[in-house]
């Protein structure tokens, strides 16, 4: 792993970091399977890796303004350098679940993925939670987004649940939680 520094973003990171490549390549989904059996009271829901024909790149969910647009942060913005450049960042939310960081944006510049550099943010994001006297951190994830899906489960943290049409482009939300 590169030796890189984590600390709170300042306004001077925010043009490195919305100039990142936020998008992902992919050759695997989570396909989402929904029954409901009305004559039993069952609804049933499951979800399974799918390997698809061939890889495709997936543009990130949020807009890389986004940042911008709510400076300052209202709950936490950690960034991660190398050699004093901004190459990643963790969004973290306090009010989407009780007692819990939600980390909404998980980014490393493309060059520099499975270099550590993800799972030092993950690190860095779960200290703050702890100072934040929160019990668990929530990843999310879309369902193309098997690179972070694998991630998490690498890491430690548990499939918790999804919201159907939750992105802006209608995706799917995946929620992975690690208790703290």
């Amino acid at each position: 792993m590169p030796e890189i520094e984590i600390r709170p973003a300042i306004l001077s990171d925010l043009p490195a970091l919305t100039a990142l490549d936020h998008h992902y390549i992919t050759d695997r989904v989570w396909q989402m399977e929904f029954n409901h059996e009305r004559d039993s009271g069952q609804i049933h829901t499951s979800f399974r890796q799918v390997r698809l024909p061939r890889a495709v790149r997936v543009d990130y969910p949020h807009p890389p303004t986004q940042l911008r647009n709510e400076w300052p942060p209202k709950h936490g913005l950690l960034v991660a350098l190398l050699q004093g450049q901004p190459i990643g960042y963790i969004r973290l939310l306090l009010d989407r679940a009780p007692r819990a960081a939600w980390a909404a944006d998980l980014v490393v510049e493309r060059r520099l993925r499975r270099q550590g550099i993800g799972s030092g943010l993950i690190l860095a994001a779960t200290e703050w939670a702890v100072g934040m006297d929160c019990y668990s951190l929530i990843l999310e994830m879309q369902p193309k987004n098997d690179p972070a899906i694998q991630f998490a489960l690498k890491l430690g943290f548990e499939f918790c649940g999804y919201n159907d049409l939750y992105y802006a482009n209608h995706d799917i939300g995946l929620f992975f939680c690690k208790p703290l």
